[in-house]
């Protein structure tokens, strides 16, 4: 059968493409999606162990530091098609899951306070109260005064 293509677009956050396609022999109208084949650096384990990439994994992890937190799911969706696009643009065969778990840590820590600490706790494995302490005063001092408004704070203020 051969096909004509009458119109072409790209479908989420452009992972797909969307094609109208019609028939030269009746005319009619049909639609495909077509996916490209991606292929993400295998993930090397704390343990040496080399595994395939998950996204599933990232999106699970994601979502327990995200539990009951004001955070849409679109934003969630947005941060794994980037951590996806920045894997795929090191070129790399094989990356460290350290590597993996920090690119997801600098998107939490813009995206909400609260999420980055329940994150950072779990993949750093504190080891005390104190290291825990000296990471959310870290992520304080640090944000930008704009976005240290949008999120509720972490520590009450010791001066009220």
């Amino acid at each position: 059968m051969q096909t004509s293509v009458v119109d072409s677009r790209p479908v989420s956050p452009g992972d797909q493409i969307r094609r109208r396609r019609q028939c030269a022999e009746c005319g009619e109208r049909f639609t495909t999606y077509e996916a490209a084949e991606l292929n993400y650096p295998r993930i090397i384990k704390s343990d040496g162990r080399r595994e395939p990439f998950m996204e599933d994994k990232i999106r699970a992890g994601l979502l327990r530091a995200l539990e009951k937190r004001p955070v849409k799911s679109a934003a969630i969706e947005t941060v794994i098609a980037d951590v996806k696009h920045r894997l795929r643009a090191l070129g790399e065969r094989e990356i460290g899951s350290g590597k993996v778990g920090d690119l997801i840590m600098c998107m939490l820590r813009g995206l909400d306070q609260v999420a980055y600490i329940r994150f950072a706790s779990v993949y750093r494995s504190y080891e005390d109260v104190d290291a825990f302490l000296a990471e959310i005063e870290q992520l304080e001092g640090d944000l930008p005064p704009l976005l240290r408004q949008a999120q509720l704070e972490l520590l009450a203020d010791e001066s009220t």
